[in-house]
């Protein structure tokens, strides 16, 4: 696929995904209709039966991601090309040591996993997904490999938390952070994450307050020690409660709290509602799956236990939050010039880094120098007043509020 500046390409971008579990950020970019999925690999096989009965013609790979050749991520209909990869990976902790000194800390090997698909495909353009502290994840240092490894490899990045109630017009309390990298700096100028809308969407629109459901869904004196607490506490239906092990969590600003993985275990933390005729519930599968913005049609396996679902409800994503930011990939895909791209000479690299507080910035190599002596002349000589940070130093910048601008030498 080739882009130019002027003109809009009819066809679509080749998307791969990696650690797909049910498909919820393949189903934004896909809703856009800028992307085609012609790859997805997911190990969960749970997951994957969710994500076959929806998406029957995607060529899904039930292989970890470690013994995956990266020259095998190919498409149903041969695509070997890829335009952009997309994924969100389990955070886990590694060292900067270890990533700088060329080898993969074990602790934290998915995302370097990720990474070895990235420099092997080169696409244009590259979308994470992750949980909002994994800026703050073993002290900033996860964060930080991260982006100096993006970066490093030639991806010019933005990242930001967004809540899903404020950009997805979804009644769920779900922060996020997400990352968008472009090979080529036009590209990346263009990009900007969208602007928070009003929620209109009410909890009436993805929760059944009226109808019947299952038994097992219902909570009673018999079957919850706890049961008396919930009855004494929960008293609207404007709002979602939840039980917090010694008491009743009532959300106040009228949304679903953030869906977790282990909701349908145990009593805790399951969202719950008063229904309409004053019985007390949790939320079905289904309605996991609503809040998180899936189209009503969307099919949950009928042999799949609901602890499962839940599961892959908790792990999902925010569709509609996903659909508005691919929505911006495309535009900047669409009117940049990828014959700009980055020219590497020189084994280390002066990374570019702006900060808004933790949870929004934007990051890319400057250029590349023979050395570390040599990088520090070059930046001097920018005259631009930016400083060049040590590790340390980072780490302390990060836990302030404000905006920070600085060099890294890598």
């Amino acid at each position: 696929m080739t882009n130019s500046v002027s003109s809009k390409i009819p066809e679509k971008y080749n998307l791969a995904a990696f650690f797909s579990g049910v498909g919820g950020i393949e189903l934004g970019f896909e809703q856009t209709n800028e992307f085609r999925v012609v790859y997805a690999n997911e190990f969960d096989k749970y997951a994957r039966s969710t994500y076959s009965l929806n998406y029957p013609d995607t060529k899904l790979d039930s292989r970890d991601i470690h013994i995956v050749p990266a020259n095998e991520v190919i498409g149903s209909n041969g695509e070997t090309d890829i335009d952009i990869i997309v994924g969100g990976f389990p955070c886990q902790a590694f060292s900067i040591a270890g990533y700088r000194k060329g080898f993969d800390d074990d602790r934290g090997d998915l995302f370097f996993e990720l990474l070895r698909m990235i420099k092997s495909k080169k696409p244009k353009a590259i979308f994470i997904e992750n949980v909002k502290n994994m800026v703050s994840h073993d002290h900033g240092n996860t964060f930080k490999v991260i982006r100096e490894a993006l970066t490093e490899n030639n991806y010019f990045i933005k990242w930001k938390v967004l809540n899903g109630k404020d950009y997805g017009n979804i009644p769920q309390n779900r922060e996020r952070i997400y990352i968008a990298g472009f090979d080529n700096k036009l590209a990346f100028d263009l990009f900007q994450f969208p602007d928070e809308i009003q929620l209109t969407t009410q909890l009436r629109d993805v929760i059944n307050f009226s109808e019947k459901q299952d038994d097992i869904y219902y909570y009673s004196k018999e079957k919850q020690r706890f049961y008396d607490e919930l009855k004494t506490a929960m008293t609207s239906q404007e709002t979602v409660y939840q039980w917090r092990r010694q008491y009743v969590r009532e959300n106040k600003n009228g949304v679903v709290p953030t869906l977790t993985a282990n909701m349908g275990t145990g009593g805790h933390n399951v969202p719950l509602i008063l229904t309409d005729d004053n019985t007390i519930r949790k939320l079905t599968p289904k309605e996991t799956f609503n809040v998180q913005g899936y189209p009503k049609e969307f099919k949950l396996p009928d042999n799949i236990s609901n602890a499962q679902l839940y599961k892959q409800a908790g792990n999902s994503v925010i569709v509609p939050v996903i659909k508005r930011i691919a929505e911006n990939i495309a535009k900047s895909l669409n009117h940049s010039d990828h014959d700009s791209l980055l020219n590497r000479q020189g084994n280390t690299a002066i990374i570019y880094t702006k900060m808004q507080g933790q949870f929004e910035g934007e990051s890319y190599v400057k250029e590349f120098v023979a050395d570390h002596n040599e990088a520090i002349k070059t930046i001097n000589d920018y005259n631009d007043g930016l400083s060049i940070l040590s590790d340390d130093e980072y780490l302390r910048l990060i836990k302030r509020k404000g905006t920070f601008e600085f060099y890294s030498i890598v």
